[in-house]
């Protein structure tokens, strides 16, 4: 076995260094450089970049934006059915939560608190 094995490698140091497959060398985005993630993204991935990097926020991931929670200025809570459940917590150092159905059309009150929410429909990005 060590003989033929011997006699292989001997063998192969004799062929030409032509005739050795060398394995393909590649180059993504510019020569000598890797894909950006937005280069190299796809599908659904590609969308979510794009809106990113135009500001929008696809799967609300952001921090809300703050509202006065009048009833001219409700806090907007956005979904996609026609009705939400809605957590408030009604004073900043009150550790329960008030747990109400909000309904989409007119602006609704927290029944403890008296805040103001509105649903406001949201389109999912896929």
């Amino acid at each position: 076995m060590a003989s033929r094995l011997l006699r292989v490698s001997a063998a192969l140091r004799q062929l030409p260094a032509a005739s050795v497959r060398a394995a393909p060398a590649r180059c993504l985005a510019v020569p000598g450089g890797l894909a950006s993630d937005e280069e190299q993204a796809t599908g659904l991935e590609r969308k979510v970049l794009e809106a990113m990097n135009k500001g929008l926020d696809p799967y609300s991931m952001f921090r809300p934006k703050r509202y006065a929670g009048t009833k001219e200025d409700p806090n907007l809570v956005p979904s996609i059915n026609n009705k939400r459940i809605v957590g408030c917590v009604c004073e900043e150092d009150n550790s329960c939560v008030v747990w109400f159905w909000l309904h989409q059309g007119e602006a609704q009150r927290c029944p403890s608190c008296g805040a103001h929410y509105k649903l406001i429909p949201h389109e999912l990005p896929h």
